[in-house]
């Protein structure tokens, strides 16, 4: 049965590309034409027909078509909408899901690097705590052992003989070490109430002061607390140094266990009390305690220990903040912080409510505070020769030894030194109109020792134009004829005796190098003719000593003034110098003259005895008193013998000058009554327009050198050294010799006293044997 095949349209058969294929009209088997015709068929099986299928589209079927198919819904009304919200639901669950998911993902993630960078932070500040313990204790290990000699120490203070004050050296603030024994229990009880509480039980840091500190800064906004105790105090102090750093506070806390374990508590708190800065340029309890209060220590106390609560608690006050509670500048700030300190001793038991109220009461109570200072007056210029000696023995600069910690001991006598001021004042007041003399100064020296008893420089040393300048160890004068001892010694030396003969009289010496001729004259303008030489020297020819000179050479006798310590000199050693042209110290030509009375044998001068290095108590110098022989003990005692020889210098200077030691009155003198006599060798000077009045001499126990004149080198009018300097110097050795037996100066041996016949005169006089 042939399977009916549907007609392909034209349009299909032209869309196919199909050729051939024309509408025809439609007949029947019987050739029968209906009209219509019938299209050309391929067979079913060619390939033909199979491509042509594969390309068939099936036609749209119109509506209304019937097709055998289920018409009944397969899902109830509205089920698309729920599907609709049930699929946003679980689009929206999932959503949440996921977001939970990531969140815990990255919070775990969070967590965990929070965990690892907390983990790193820790190892790292672990190792940098680690590392930074162990470069403080290789940096500051060492310091720790030494901590006490390593704070601020005292200032340098000189004492005289007598244990006496005589100077402090304050530029640098005032501190002096006390123990703790020594210092007010109120004060040490104050410091710790209001500065470290735990203090005798903690190891060196407080951790709840230091939370505590933080706490206040925090909520305060700034700095108002810092948590340290006394002993990180101490560390700040002298170990570390105060900058304002975290490190410096973690370096405090590192090395205060081991200094609380290296000293005692009570070491620790007296180190603090005796190094605090307590404002007003006072460092420790006893500067604050003279400062703030005007309290001094005396031989049986302290001034710290005398303070009493009020006082304790005002100074305890101040170590935090110096400047702005300092009692002096801000009273109102002081007074605040005195009533916390007081109001935490209250609470940690130190003292009673009562106590603290009569305390707040003083406080307020008028005269209080007093105000006391240090009197460097007391001996200045010897003060200054002492402390330029000391630098030099110590081979550093002044400035250095301001907070060195030494106390000096000196040679000096206080008290003569005064009773010798006030004659001196005395003296140069009763010439100053009539002579315009205007100053002295004085100089004595134990020529065994060496040690200078008395160095007056000047006789106003609160002049404030000229009075610190020091005339004997500074000044340059011309000795006038002090000077020709040196010329008389070589010439001694070298075997001329005192008795031999000189002729005096006129004397005319031509000068090298263009220079004019040298004319030398007496005082007297007079020629005395043939005399001996101990006469010529013990009422000071002139011509005379130039011709001695002219006689030895001028470098011989340089070399003797040199050897006897005239090192320091300004002008130029000619023949002139046998009349004082060069200008020297007062001090230098006093100690030669020592070398006179000491038997030829030249003992530096000084002025330091001892020095000792508070922190340790030690002795760190002692003066030497070695000597070195640079004259003979003939020859120093031929120049004892004429200038002490008060007959021979009768006719320049009398029998009872002020150059002769006697006991009674001038008036009882002259009278054949002088009384006691001391032995003594003296030698006046006077320079060119009387601008220097010297006077040089000694017993058997002191040399004394006084010069008088004015401190602008003015000249004075008419006045020579036995009025001028002498009677200072005759009133020096009385009282330095009151009470002390009389002794004569004696002979050595190995001097033989003869009389020997000159032509024209007949001597009789010491000879080298």
């Amino acid at each position: 049965m042939q399977t009916e095949q549907r007609p392909m349209s034209s349009k299909s058969a032209q869309k196919h590309g199909l050729p051939g294929l024309q509408e025809t009209p439609l007949t029947t088997e019987a050739g029968e034409n209906t009209g219509n015709r019938i299209p050309a068929r391929l067979p079913s099986h060619s390939r033909a027909a199979a491509a042509q299928r594969l390309n068939d589209v099936p036609e749209h079927i119109p509506r209304g078509v019937y097709y055998e198919v289920l018409h009944q819904p397969l899902n109830p009304n509205g089920w698309r909408t729920k599907r609709h919200l049930k699929r946003k639901n679980l689009r929206f669950t999932n959503e949440q899901v996921a977001s939970i998911d990531r969140l815990s993902i990255r919070t775990m993630l969070t967590i965990l690097c929070g965990a690892l960078i907390f983990c790193v932070i820790v190892a790292s500040g672990g190792i940098s705590l680690f590392s930074l313990m162990q470069a403080t204790q290789q940096q500051y290990g060492q310091q720790v052992v030494t901590l006490e000699s390593i704070l601020p120490r005292d200032n340098l203070r000189m004492y005289d003989e007598h244990g006496t004050l005589i100077y402090q050296m304050i530029d640098q603030g005032r501190q002096i070490s006390v123990p703790l024994a020594e210092i007010s229990p109120y004060l040490a009880h104050a410091e710790i109430a209001i500065e470290d509480q735990y203090f005798w039980s903690n190891p060196g840091y407080d951790i709840t002061g230091i939370v505590r500190a933080m706490i206040d800064d925090l909520t305060q906004g700034h700095v108002v607390s810092g948590g340290s105790t006394i002993t990180q105090q101490l560390i700040k102090n002298g170990i570390v140094g105060n900058q304002t750093t975290a490190i410096r506070k973690l370096q405090e806390i590192i090395l205060a266990p081991a200094v609380t374990r290296y000293y005692t508590k009570q070491k620790l708190l007296e180190m603090y009390l005796n190094t605090s800065y307590y404002g007003e340029q006072a460092y420790g309890a006893e500067a604050a305690a003279s400062v703030y209060y005007g309290l001094q220590d005396t031989p049986t106390k302290t001034a710290a220990s005398q303070l009493d609560l009020a006082q304790a608690a005002m100074l305890a006050g101040i170590p935090s903040s110096p400047v702005a509670r300092d009692p002096k500048l801000h009273p109102q700030a002081a007074l605040a912080r005195m009533k916390e300190v007081l109001n935490q001793m209250v609470v940690q038991g130190y003292i009673t409510p009562l106590q603290q109220q009569q305390a707040i009461s003083e406080a307020q109570r008028p005269g209080f505070f007093k105000s006391s200072k240090i009197d460097n007056s007391l001996a200045p210029h010897f003060s200054s020769f002492a402390l330029n000696e000391l630098a030099r023995d110590m081979h550093v600069k002044v400035s250095d030894l301001s907070r060195s910690g030494l106390v000096v001991s000196t040679t000096l006598d206080l008290p003569f030194q005064n009773k010798v001021l006030k004659d001196a004042q005395r003296h140069i007041a009763a010439l100053a109109k009539q002579h315009n003399m205007s100053n002295a100064a004085v100089v004595m020296i134990d020529y065994h020792t060496g040690a200078i008893r008395t160095l007056l420089g000047n006789i106003d040393p609160n002049n404030p134009k000229d009075g610190a300048f020091d005339v004997a160890s500074q000044g340059y004068r011309q000795p006038g004829s002090t000077f020709k001892a040196f010329i008389y010694a070589t010439a001694f030396e070298k075997g001329i005796s005192p008795g031999a003969p000189v002729f005096d009289g006129p004397l005319t010496i031509q000068m090298c190098c263009g220079l004019p001729s040298y004319t030398p004259l007496n005082y007297d303008r007079q020629y005395h003719g043939l005399l001996p030489y101990r006469r010529a020297l013990q009422n000071s020819f002139n011509i005379p000593a130039v011709k001695l000179l002219l006689q030895l050479g001028v470098p011989a006798a340089l070399h003797t003034a040199q050897a006897m310590g005239i090192k320091d000199y300004e002008g130029t050693p000619n023949y002139t110098m046998v009349l004082g042209s060069l200008s020297v110290h007062l001090t230098d030509m006093t100690s030669a003259y020592g070398i006179f009375a000491n038997g030829g044998v030249l003992v530096p001068y000084h002025a330091i005895e001892s020095v000792k290095y508070v922190p340790t108590g030690r002795i760190i110098y002692q003066a030497s008193v070695t000597g070195k022989r640079v004259l003979s003990k003939q020859v120093s005692y031929m120049m004892t013998d004429v200038l002490s020889d008060n007959t021979s210098r009768t006719f320049e200077f009398g029998a009872c000058s002020a150059l002769y030691l006697f006991s009674n009155t001038t008036q009882q003198c002259y009278a054949g009554h002088p009384g006691a006599i001391r032995p003594s060798a003296v030698k006046t000077g006077t320079s060119n327009d009387f601008r220097d009045n010297w006077t040089i001499g000694y017993t058997t126990d002191y040399v004394v050198g006084v010069w008088a004149g004015n401190n602008d080198n003015s000249a004075m009018i008419n006045i020579t050294g036995v009025d001028g300097a002498a009677p200072i110097w005759k009133d020096t050795l009385m009282l330095a010799e009151q009470g002390r037996p009389i002794k004569g100066f004696v002979e050595p041996g190995g001097l033989v006293r003869k009389t020997v016949h000159y032509p024209g005169i007949t001597t009789t006089d010491l000879y080298l044997k």
